[in-house]
């Protein structure tokens, strides 16, 4: 069985949109570290639309020397989209058919690495909710953002997780991972 996780960037007031904007002066060795540990396990990548459409005009033209790049480039990926058609130009990616929440249950009774969902702020909540998700880490930075997305929302349901694993890093960086708590 895969485990299927997910990892958001997020402001200390909650914000995890557009983190490019506001994480660049606090993210320091440890926390990359700690993302390429996270990275070694998976071997397919889940995003959805808005994240795939922006990735894909980024990453495949960012170069060989950048970590990220090196890794998201070649992996298995696949995306979530009740919008876009047909083959996608990003290599090794494909669109999920059907439903997500079952494609993605299904996907993780297989054999294999880990799956890993990226830049999905509403697939991340729905996996949360639906009980998919088997790990959710969130790197915290110590900034006000001010403005922007939350993963929750004030009507999401009242849920309980567990903390498997937290870290502090050097610049303020709380690392922190949890999963759903056992009922």
């Amino acid at each position: 069985m895969r485990k299927l996780t997910a990892g958001l960037f997020m402001s200390i007031d909650g914000v995890v949109e557009s983190p490019n904007l506001w994480q660049f002066d606090s993210f320091d060795d440890e926390l990359g570290a700690q993302m390429g540990a996270l990275m070694g396990s998976v071997q397919t990548a889940v995003l959805g639309r808005s994240g795939y459409q922006d990735w894909s005009a980024y990453w495949p033209n960012a170069g060989d020397g950048d970590p990220f790049g090196a890794f998201i480039n070649p992996i298995e990926k696949l995306v979530a989209s009740r919008t876009l058609t047909g083959d996608l130009a990003w290599q090794n990616s494909t669109l999920i058919e059907g439903d997500v929440l079952e494609f993605l249950a299904g996907l993780k009774q297989t054999d294999g690495g880990d799956i890993s969902l990226f830049s999905s702020i509403s697939l991340t909540r729905q996996l949360l909710f639906a009980g998919l998700l088997d790990e959710l880490t969130l790197m915290i930075h110590p900034v006000v953002a001010g403005a922007g997305r939350h993963l929750f929302e004030p009507d999401d349901p009242t849920t309980r997780l567990e903390l498997l694993r937290s870290t502090i890093t050097s610049k303020g960086n709380a690392v922190l991972t949890y999963a759903l708590r056992a009922a």
